[in-house]
C-alpha cells in the first residue's frame, strides 16, 4: 500500500506532480520531503506568470532545520501560487497534499522523467 497518491507523478528531488487539467498541473511536495525536512517555517515559490524549467531551482522552503531549494518537476509558466502556505508554511507539514500545494504551472512540455507512486515508493525505500 503506497503512502502516496496514486494519481500523482514524482519527481526525484521529492516534488509531486498534478495531472494537468486543462494544460495547468499542480506541484507540491511530498511527505516523505516534509518528514525530512521537519516543520517548515518559511516558503519561497515562483512568482506567477514567472517561467520553470524541469529539474530547475525555483523556491526554497526553509525549516527549523534547513534550508532546501524547491526544484519545478516541469517545464512551463506558473499560472497560481497557493497564497496560504506562504501565510502558514505548516501547511506543508501537515498536509502536503492537501491544502500544502506549492503553485500551479501551464505545462510547454510534457514530463519525461516523473516516475509513479511504486516507483517513488520503491526509490525512498517504504
Amino acid at each position: 500500500m503506497s503512502i502516496n497518491p496514486e494519481q500523482l507523478r514524482y519527481s526525484k528531488e521529492h516534488e509531486w506532480l498534478s495531472p494537468a487539467e486543462d494544460g495547468v498541473a499542480t506541484v507540491g511536495i511530498t511527505s516523505h520531503a516534509a518528514d525530512a525536512l521537519g516543520d517548515v517555517v518559511f516558503v519561497q515559490l515562483p512568482e506567477a506568470g514567472s517561467a520553470v524549467a524541469a529539474g530547475e531551482t525555483c523556491g526554497e522552503l526553509e525549516s527549523t532545520k534547513s534550508v532546501s531549494d524547491l526544484y519545478s518537476p516541469v517545464t512551463g509558466e506558473v499560472t497560481e501560487i497557493n497564497e496560504d502556505v506562504v501565510n502558514d508554511p505548516s501547511l506543508v507539514n501537515s498536509a502536503p497534499f492537501e491544502g500544502g500545494w506549492l503553485f500551479k504551472v501551464r505545462l510547454t512540455e510534457e514530463p519525461s522523467d516523473l516516475i509513479s507512486a511504486a516507483e517513488y515508493d520503491a526509490f525512498i525505500g517504504e
